[in-house]
């Protein structure tokens, strides 16, 4: 029925029910299509900008792959140098195994059976990333072993180091000679005796010093050494010093190279003011001119 606002005369339609059935399921298919339609249509258009998303992602993590690969790549030129420097030290530090003398020196880059990164750059980039990742990998063991072996190195450094200040190496106190090491004539007695040092004649009073860091193990007096220092330095390393005039130090003291330790005298058996100085390795003498710098 059609009403018409004004008045007018009521129209009326009339329409079989198969029809108005027919129609009613028409619409609602075309409903039901335009609705499927616009899903349809905002899926493609959302799947569109995923996938402008997705590309632009997937270009700049090629990017990123090579930038990484170019990364292990100079990482392995700077390990190869790392290795150089470590083979270098370990020359210098006359600090060498059986396997470091067998890899040469100066020699660098990749050798034939391993794959250059660089190479592989415009290559699929699956097999890229899986070189990039053995490369990594391989760089890891690498690093470890470096770190290891500049720990043994510097372990090394630090027992030559210890060795260097436990051995006597400057004079305990300056002077003239007056009788060296081993055989002599004695000077209380007839014949020949061992003379197990050097004595240093100087004047009454003057500082002797410690020749090297160590432990003051005596510090006593004897009819026949005097006044006399033992130190124990360390490494096999002690020192004897007899006829002081006097002793500064006490037993258990801890001295460091150059540490003042006592004064020339005569003490003990002696003709006159010296300091009677004695090296010894393992508890056997030996000539202190080894040990005593000019």
């Amino acid at each position: 029925m059609f009403i018409p606002r004004a008045n007018g005369a009521v129209k009326k339609i009339s329409i079989p029910e198969s029809l108005a059935r027919f129609l009613c399921a028409i619409t609602a298919v075309v409903f039901l299509a335009s609705l499927y339609l616009i899903y349809d249509y905002a899926s493609i258009k959302r799947d569109k900008a995923e996938l402008l998303r997705l590309r632009v992602q997937t270009t700049e993590q090629a990017h990123q792959v090579k930038e990484l690969a170019l990364k292990v790549d100079e990482f392995a030129d700077r390990m190869e140098e790392l290795r150089q420097f470590d083979q270098k030290i370990r020359i210098f530090a006359s600090y060498q195994t059986a396997r470091d003398k067998k890899m040469p020196l100066g020699i660098g880059g990749a050798g034939t059976s391993e794959v250059r990164l660089r190479e592989l750059l415009d290559s699929d980039q699956r097999k890229l990333v899986e070189e990039a990742r053995k490369g990594i990998s391989a760089l890891s063991e690498d690093a470890a072993y470096r770190e290891q072996s500049f720990n043994e190195i510097l372990s090394f450094l630090r027992e030559q180091k210890s060795i260097l200040a436990a051995t006597p190496s400057i004079w305990p106190v300056r002077g003239w000679v007056t009788s060296e090491f081993g055989m002599r004539q004695s000077p209380f007695s007839a014949g020949l005796e061992f003379h197990n040092g050097i004595d240093i004649a100087t004047r009454k009073g003057r500082e002797v010093v410690s020749p090297a860091d160590g432990l003051i193990l005596e510090a006593s007096y004897s009819a026949r050494e005097g006044n006399y220092i033992r130190i124990d330095h360390g490494h096999g390393y002690s020192t004897y010093y007899c006829h002081l005039n006097k002793i500064v130090i006490k037993e258990g003291t801890r001295v460091k190279r150059g540490d003042l330790i006592g004064h020339v005298g005569s003490t003990g058996r002696s003709t006159g003011p010296h300091l009677h100085y004695t090296v010894l390795v393992n508890n056997v003498p030996v000539n202190p001119r080894r040990y005593l710098k000019r």
